[in-house]
């Protein structure tokens, strides 16, 4: 699944727009490397998302087309939230 799909079908980002521009922007690092909007997403990859001053961790669970809004959380497992200084 690519993985601007993948942020809006799990609801980690709302609209896949988005989820396009933050990723052709290098702020999504799939397995520690920096990925584009098109690159694939399997199941237990980790993703890195830096959203301002904070870097969202989680890795893949599930890959569904769709899902219902209360199910979407399934998709992923929070690893971990920091907050970064510049």
């Amino acid at each position: 699944m690519r993985l601007d799909k993948f942020l809006k079908v799990s609801r980690i980002i709302k609209r896949r727009s988005v989820a396009k521009e933050v990723a052709d922007q290098g702020r999504i690092k799939i397995n520690g490397k920096e990925s584009k909007a098109s690159a694939d997403v399997k199941v237990g990859d980790t993703l890195e998302i830096r959203f301002g001053q904070k870097v969202l961790t989680a890795k893949v669970e599930k890959l569904v087309e769709t899902t219902k809004k209360d199910e979407a959380a399934g998709m992923y497992t929070i690893l971990g939230e920091e907050r970064i200084s510049e």
